[in-house]
């Protein structure tokens, strides 16, 4: 459904967009989980290590792709709000064109070296043919996983966030079933894990490719615009760059985060997991409004509504105020039985959650507030600024978590995230003057 954000209520059309978005990541993550469950019941704790040690690989590649469409992304949402339906296709067409190209790249380079880069990452040998065949699997099927990513960026830039969703519950629902075929019915193992992700992101690539191609479609490329432009093509790499460096700058800050907090021993790590799960679905609707803020933005930005631009950054805050409200809400008095559920009995474990948690509910409030601004900046084309903000506060919060991790334990991973928003929050607000200023 095509929803035009250049008319009708400002709060009405963030919220509107962003309420699919935040179905669509649960739906991600009960598929993780899902995944996870079924590879370690069936296939046994060795397997489900070997998938565990492959999927920052994955994650990595992942981000870059989507990080390389939200960028493009931005573009098509300007072009779509100045109803210039030649450019909107252009752009299309070049994200296909980049995507294609790192796909490819990542296959022709991935499939010979992956064994070394599992070494290279300390796979233990004994898990080591298990994460190389489920990780050559995952990068023959990088080309679907860009695709996907390519046409969901093509149907949020028109305000469509509902269709990719029911895309990805299909695609969800049918991995589900495929693993339970290919892993507990043919004992497959890890190989028969990665194929069903690989199939299942076939076919979310297919219905998106067959909506977006779907006659009607602004998005439907006719033969002449399926020539390479050579000036759209560097543009969006030059929009689309920088956001997939921005997306990748994060994982590779939580693996230094998480280095140091495997020196404060097995307990600790199994707490610090179990909160990671929570701050994922804490920070959910924060990221989901700003890809709300950065749509809205854009097409305003195209139809040049510089006061409607203002309303949906006003606007845009506000919402992730109200969500982080009822996140506040939620993880306060829940924080020890949800700790329990992941660390049964113990205790110790769990108040030691629950202490992380209590403080995270509060600092919950200022990643609502950066993803904000990062949904603005994006909106307006000024992805550096956002990938300055991501650098900053990844790179704080690193910092913060080695020097007061053996000083404070795990609750130092907390004040270091407060730390990290902080600084980056402090770095965007002058720049956030000058931008308005520049409208």
């Amino acid at each position: 459904m095509v929803r035009d954000m250049t008319q009708g209520g400002v709060v009405r059309e963030l919220v509107g967009f962003s309420a699919p978005l935040m179905l669509g990541n649960l739906l991600q993550m009960a598929y993780n989980a899902v995944d996870s469950i079924i590879v370690g019941r069936f296939a046994g704790k060795d397997a489900l290590a070997a998938v565990g040690t492959a999927d920052p690989v994955m994650n990595l590649l992942i981000l870059g792709v989507s990080g390389l469409c939200v960028g493009a992304s931005a573009l098509m949402s300007e072009a779509f709000g100045a109803r210039d339906a030649v450019r909107l296709r252009r752009c299309f067409a070049s994200v296909l064109y980049l995507g294609a190209a790192f796909s490819a790249l990542v296959v022709a380079l991935g499939l010979p070296l992956s064994r070394l880069l599992l070494r290279a990452l300390g796979v233990p040998a004994g898990i080591l043919p298990q994460a190389h065949a489920y990780l050559r699997i995952i990068l023959v099927g990088m080309p679907f996983a860009f695709l996907y990513n390519a046409c969901a960026a093509g149907l949020r830039s028109l305000g469509d966030a509902r269709t990719p969703v029911v895309f990805l519950a299909v695609s969800s629902v049918l991995n589900t079933l495929l693993d339970l075929a290919f892993v507990a019915g043919l004992g497959w193992g890890t190989a028969g894990a990665g194929l069903a992700t690989l199939l299942a992101e076939a076919v979310s690539a297919a219905l998106g490719a067959a909506m977006v191609w779907r006659s009607g479609s602004p998005l439907r490329l006719a033969r002449p615009e399926l020539r390479p432009d050579g000036m759209q093509l560097r543009l969006t790499l030059r929009q689309g760059g920088v956001t997939a460096l921005q997306q990748a700058c994060q994982p590779l800050g939580k693996l230094m985060i998480q280095r140091c907090v495997n020196g404060l021993g097995v307990g600790a790590i199994a707490v610090f997991n179990a909160v990671g799960r929570v701050d994922e679905i804490a920070l959910t609707p924060g990221r989901c409004i700003s890809s709300a803020m950065m749509t809205f933005v854009s097409q305003n930005r195209g139809a040049r509504r510089p006061g409607r631009m203002r309303q949906g950054l006003s606007r845009g805050l506000l919402v992730e105020a109200c969500g982080w409200a009822v996140v506040f809400c939620v993880v306060m008095p829940l924080r020890l039985p949800v700790m329990r559920l992941f660390v049964g009995q113990d205790a110790a474990a769990a108040a030691l959650g629950g202490r992380y948690l209590f403080w995270m509910a509060f600092f919950y409030l200022l990643p609502g507030l950066t993803n904000g601004l990062q949904g603005y900046f994006r909106g307006l084309g000024e992805m550096k600024v956002t990938l300055l903000g991501s650098i900053t506060q990844i790179s704080v919060r690193a910092l913060c978590v080695w020097w007061w991790t053996p000083r404070f334990g795990l609750l130092a991973v907390a004040w270091a995230s407060l730390a990290g928003w902080a600084c980056m929050l402090l770095l965007e607000l002058p720049l956030l003057r000058a931008g308005r200023g520049r409208l």
